[in-house]
């Protein structure tokens, strides 16, 4: 299996965590926090969508999805493209209510989309190319790569972990 090959399953894995957290949940249960302070399936997807969003753009020199302010309308979330969740308060959480799981998803997926339209042509000299040289030893795309898989992956097993909260509780 080549590099390229082994990135995509790794980033298709993540909707398909996802859309199992957020399939048929209303926007009450997409804001569900089981205590005040903690996230909720609306934040915690909302946030793993923009961070690969954000991150992935940068590596592959584009605009971010969320750049398309239709997101905002279609979503019911208004941040601006700099937010992705990072520093957010629990005030900040709570004011991620999207209109639907579907329009929350939908976002996710377009990113996907053009996470895996970029990784298709990815090979070894670019997995090398340095992005960030403020740290020791400086980021690699390779790295940034792996790096929002990790943060991703954790994310989604939290909103499942939470979507299971919910069904207990019905």
């Amino acid at each position: 299996m080549d590099t390229s090959t082994l990135l995509v399953d790794a980033f298709r894995r993540i909707p398909e965590l996802v859309h199992g957290a957020c399939e048929g949940l209303d926007a009450a249960g997409l804001a569900y926090r089981p205590e005040p302070g903690a996230n909720s399936i609306a934040w915690l997807v909302w946030h793993l969508s923009r961070v690969q969003d954000d991150h992935v753009a940068e590596i592959a020199e584009m605009d971010q999805v969320w750049a398309d302010r239709s997101w905002v309308k279609r979503t019911g979330i208004d941040r601006d493209v700099t937010a992705t969740g990072y520093g957010d308060t629990p005030d900040d959480v709570a004011a991620i209510v999207p209109e639907s799981s579907e329009a929350l998803v939908a976002y996710l997926d377009a990113v996907a989309g053009r996470t895996i339209a970029y990784l298709e042509g990815v090979d070894a000299s670019e997995l090398d190319r340095i992005i960030d040289h403020s740290y020791d030893p400086p980021v690699s795309v390779g790295v940034r790569l792996i790096s929002v898989i990790s943060d991703n992956l954790q994310h989604a097993g939290q909103a499942r972990y939470l979507r299971g909260t919910i069904e207990r509780l019905r």
